[in-house]
């Protein structure tokens, strides 16, 4: 998170507005649920993206992420904050497509989590001051990863749901292709 902190708006157990903004830091606190939108990244290939949090964050620093994203600030979409989140700590422009949501009590307050997929065929150049660390993984590497490293409280459970929507089936996820800018 930068100097200024982010504006928010307290949402439900629905995820509806409640026409309220707060400032995130006051939303973690008081345990407010307010809206988090992420991004698993896949490149070409289909390896997915991990990233390092760097040590100076204040929210788990250090730690490894499947995903890749931020707050959802008043006014905005998930999917805007997700692109918005792309472009800030990869430096990719892409649109994210929305897959599902869910209302996270993992982490450091409740939050509802927009996961979203994008394809990232550009070079990555991350903000340092964000990643420390981000290498494309295999699938069978990220599950290993998954066991050995450790990552944010959201990257566990969100990632199994990714992996629980990505499962071929009727009605299940569609192509990553459809994902273009």
């Amino acid at each position: 998170m930068g100097a200024v902190d982010e504006l928010v708006e307290r949402v439900d157990e629905r995820d509806h507005a409640w026409g309220v903004v707060v400032s995130r830091r006051q939303a973690i606190l008081e345990g407010w649920p307010h809206r988090v939108a992420v991004t698993v990244c896949r490149d070409e290939r289909g390896r997915i993206l991990v990233h390092r949090r760097s040590e100076r964050l204040s929210r788990f620093p250090g730690h490894y992420e499947v995903m890749v994203g931020g707050a959802v600030t008043a006014g905005e979409s998930y999917q805007q904050a997700a692109a918005r989140e792309l472009g800030e700590e990869l430096g990719v422009r892409v649109r994210p497509r929305l897959l599902f949501t869910f209302l996270n009590r993992g982490g450091l307050s409740p939050h509802w989590l927009g996961v979203h997929e994008a394809l990232v065929s550009e070079a990555v150049v991350p903000d340092r001051r964000e990643v420390a660390w981000y290498g494309w993984l295999t699938e069978p590497e990220l599950l290993s990863a998954l066991r050995e490293w450790r990552f944010t409280p959201d990257s566990h459970e969100a990632f199994s749901r990714y992996r629980a929507v990505r499962r071929p089936g009727p009605g299940r996820g569609r192509p990553l292709a459809e994902n273009g800018p």
